[in-house]
């Protein structure tokens, strides 16, 4: 049977794609091409041998990109060889969850607006952000179904996401939401209109991803009663 967490990695992978994923070894190399660190990160399979890294390590820079290893909370000891070659951890990130029809809401008709593919504004808003094209192609390569939300207050496009389903597991990614309109319950409103997408698509959880030290995601996540489910962090090559 399919282990529960490991599977929602999975519906994460699927629902925010590498362009490619190779096989190097004891080693699932994902080819980013500017698309961040997930789709840019190295993870291991079982029976691999610290003498594999170098292997890791050269097909990383044969593809452009720095050795990046991710790493679960079950793999202590790649975590540690990893520090021991003078890798430096960065970037705890947390794995939430909750089911989707307690997340749905009545909202006002135009407070959030599913729209493929994205319009120029939500671009606008991402790259404000610091969200550019690399990860809008991340976007582009997920398969249907999924939709970007447009968030509006006071009658202003203010905030944008980016929702995919893979299984029964709709998938929040790039939430962004302007300066101005923080505070605002924007934030919250953009997770019940994903939700109440999601549950028009039949699917039966919704799961994000936070940074662990991003307090204001964090808190915004326990008020709608989404739990954690998974956990990872990086480590990458200091020099």
């Amino acid at each position: 049977m399919t282990d529960p967490v490991s599977g929602l990695f999975d519906r994460i992978e699927a629902t925010w794609p590498a362009a490619a994923c190779h096989g190097v070894g004891p080693w699932t190399l994902r080819e980013g091409r500017g698309g961040g660190k997930r789709v840019s990160s190295v993870t291991a399979k079982p029976g691999w041998h610290p003498d594999d890294i170098e292997q890791a390590e050269e097909a990383c820079r044969s593809l452009g990109q720095m050795p990046l290893f991710q790493i679960k909370p079950e793999e202590a000891l790649l975590d540690k060889v990893l520090a021991d070659r003078g890798y430096r951890k960065i970037d705890p990130v947390d794995v939430l969850s909750g089911p989707v029809a307690p997340l749905t809401a009545d909202l006002p008709r135009l407070a959030a607006l599913p729209c493929w593919p994205p319009l120029a504004v939500q671009a606008e808003i991402w790259a404000a952000g610091g969200i550019g094209p690399a990860r809008l192609a991340v976007m582009d390569r997920a398969a249907e179904p999924k939709t970007a939300l447009l968030g509006r207050h006071d009658d202003r496009p203010v905030a944008t996401a980016f929702v995919s389903i893979a299984g029964k597991t709709a998938v929040l990614h790039a939430l962004e939401v302007s300066r101005e309109a923080r505070r605002k319950s924007v934030g919250r409103t953009m997770m019940q209109a994903a939700a109440n997408w999601a549950a028009r698509h039949d699917a039966r959880d919704l799961a994000v991803l936070v940074v662990s030290d991003n307090k204001a995601a964090q808190t915004l996540y326990a008020g709608l009663k989404m739990r954690p489910v998974g956990h990872y962090h990086y480590r990458t090559w200091k020099g």
